[in-house]
């Protein structure tokens, strides 16, 4: 954007055409600057739905460090040098939506609780007419149970363009703890036994299912799990090779989560960070499948392209409506 977008000032000129020449101006300076960025895909986690993410949406669009904000401001500050009001900028400000958010209104509430692989079609299949509109790429925001959705994406789309992937609150290693979410999905299991439903082909069409890596029983995991082991690259799998190109793809991983999420567990989960057969965790770094760069982690870390941000503090439904995690963690990945 040149200077001259950011600067224009028309104070010599008659008010009522230097209104009309300063709203030409900068409104094409600020359309030049939201057509060079890029859009925002959301995908929400286990029972959630679309409209769970309005908060988020309201961070991105509002951010104070976008440029197309910036440009805003500058056109408010001479709307008042030119006699206008406070109020009558704002409201042309709210007329003119900053970066495209798409927030995907799809398996909703108890459809969560579909198989992933099955979420992953779904899920892909709204999102590529995104990123073929998009010819410098696109940001993924994906929360809890959907950063594994969004990981089936990447692994298995050859041609994606995303740029930075934020993994919010997401059991990236698994799921392993009796949390309130276990105790309403299943009544009668416990997190020590429950593999003994999980690691059945009637598990398996349950999400959760998908993901559960109990340290105890790792040869039933990685025999069973349908999704995780097969994109860790864990059991053998004739497409890890392209998978991991796929997912390679990408710019940017950022990985975000917390010691106080209360629900993914460990938390370090949302790290790549899992429990031993003592249950105690092993940082992402000492994982087998970081050591092995099954599908890219390794990878990711030595080319500088993965970012862990950690926050204490936060509970694992306010990650998307919390503006510290959003400033913290994610603005600058959004450019």
């Amino acid at each position: 954007m040149s200077v001259f977008c950011a600067r224009v000032t028309l104070h010599h000129q008659k008010k009522s055409g230097a209104t009309r020449l300063l709203w030409s101006l900068l409104g094409a300076c600020f359309f030049s600057a939201v057509l060079g960025y890029r859009p925002v895909i959301i995908v929400h986690g286990l029972f959630d739905s679309s409209g769970d993410f309005v908060n988020l949406q309201r961070f991105i669009n509002q951010s104070p460090d976008r440029p197309d904000v910036h440009i805003w401001w500058n056109i408010v500050y001479h709307w008042r040098l030119l006699g206008g009001t406070t109020d009558s900028a704002l409201s042309r400000l709210q007329s003119h939506p900053g970066t495209n958010v798409s927030v995907i209104d799809l398996f909703d509430r108890s459809a969560s609780l579909q198989p992933l692989w099955k979420q992953v079609e779904g899920f892909k299949e709204a999102i590529y007419p995104i990123m073929q509109n998009a010819a410098d790429g696109v940001h993924l925001i994906c929360y809890s149970q959907g950063g594994l959705v969004c990981r089936g994406i990447l692994s298995t789309l050859s041609d994606h363009n995303v740029h930075s992937f934020i993994s919010l609150s997401s059991p990236q290693a698994g799921q392993y703890g009796d949390t309130d979410y276990l105790k309403y999905l299943f009544p009668s299991f416990v997190k020590s036994n429950l593999f003994h439903f999980c690691y059945t082909s009637v598990g398996q069409r349950i999400s959760i299912c998908n993901f559960w890596n109990d340290p105890h029983h790792r040869d039933m995991y990685i025999n069973s799990s349908d999704y995780l082991a097969l994109l860790n690259n864990e059991r053998s799998n004739p497409n890890a090779t392209q998978w991991k190109n796929n997912f390679l793809r990408m710019k940017k991983l950022v990985l975000v989560g917390g010691p106080d999420d209360g629900v993914i567990t460990p938390w370090e989960s949302s790290q790549f960070g899992f429990y031993d057969e003592n249950e105690t965790v092993v940082e992402m770094k000492n994982q087998e499948v970081y050591l092995r760069d099954t599908f890219g982690l390794k990878t990711l870390q030595a080319r500088g392209d993965m970012v862990l941000c950690a926050m204490a503090g936060v509970q694992h439904v306010y990650w998307h409506s919390n503006q510290t995690v959003f400033t913290t963690c994610m603005e600058k990945w959004l450019t």
